[in-house]
């Protein structure tokens, strides 16, 4: 019998130009599917990579949330998905430690780790710059960051609608 489909519903993005190390942004589209209500939320730093930016993004959009209500979390990340459902549960049971050298990023993933830890938790991969409105729009919010991190803003972007710009 396939899962019910979670009340909530998340599109998470993240990037960097000049990767690794140049200025990056992650984003998030949060959609309550009842009512339409959704949060847009997003911010960039100076100097990241690609990975820290997918991951700040779904770490962002969880921290976000009030009750641990089940969620729906899509992203077009590999990385992210596959450290989610298969990568982490290994490394938390093997100590942290992994074949082949350091776990990277391992402030974000053991963040990450704590906020998946609890039932209803459920990430998606989405093709990314496919057609799918949650995931574009997570793209654009990213990409809005970085360029006004480019003009010297560093204030979070957050905008809250009755209802999301696209049709679920």
């Amino acid at each position: 019998m396939p899962e019910p489909t979670p009340e909530l519903l998340a599109w998470t993005d993240g990037g960097c130009r000049g990767n690794p190390g140049g200025p990056g942004a992650w984003a998030f589209v949060l959609v309550h599917r009842p009512t339409g209500r959704t949060l847009c939320r997003a911010a960039a730093v100076d100097e990241t990579t690609n990975n820290r930016m997918e991951l700040s993004a779904a770490i962002e959009v969880l921290k976000t949330l009030r009750r641990p209500d089940p969620i729906e979390v899509r992203s077009d990340s590999r990385y992210l998905v596959d450290m989610v459902t298969s990568w982490m549960p290994r490394w938390a049971s093997a100590g942290w430690k992994k074949k082949g050298g350091p776990i990277l990023n391992l402030d974000l993933v053991m963040a990450l780790h704590e906020l998946t830890g609890r039932p209803g938790v459920r990430f998606t991969w989405v093709r990314g710059h496919s057609g799918d409105p949650g995931n574009e729009l997570a793209d654009q919010l990213a990409n809005l960051a970085m360029d006004a991190l480019a003009r010297g803003q560093r204030d979070p972007v957050e905008r809250r609608l009755d209802a999301p710009p696209f049709v679920l």
